[in-house]
């Protein structure tokens, strides 16, 4: 599967975005995606993950209830919105897919998408 990450730009603080990972390929729906960023010097950091169906979902402290992880399987297309966004989010985000089973790793990654968040 190949993945292609839209929708970045920028945006005021407390503002929201969109961001979707398009998918090519079929099977779409066997594969569980994250979404990972990386800000200016800094690592990879993992926020959210959402299961092949859509059904589970997972998301880390520094994300909850403020980004929401969602698919629409039939559009081969996931997505994250991203609200009351603040300067700190500022970073390339990157969606990934893994086969939708325990212990698979994130082997198909998209080519990133930049967000910046000015104050």
């Amino acid at each position: 599967v190949q993945l292609q990450a839209c929708g970045g730009g920028l945006v005021q603080a407390g503002g929201s975005l969109r961001l979707a990972c398009a998918a090519s390929g079929r099977g779409f729906s066997g594969y569980g995606v994250g979404w990972f960023r990386q800000a200016p010097g800094q690592g990879s950091r993992f926020m959210t993950a959402i299961s092949g169906s859509g059904h589970q979902t997972y998301y880390e402290d520094f994300v909850k209830g403020r980004f929401t992880i969602s698919r629409d399987n039939a559009k081969n297309t996931a997505y994250l919105q991203m609200d009351k966004l603040k300067p700190e989010d500022t970073a390339v985000y990157y969606c990934a897919a893994r086969e939708d089973r325990d212990y698979a790793t994130y082997k198909y990654w998209g080519q990133g998408t930049l967000v910046t968040v000015s104050s």
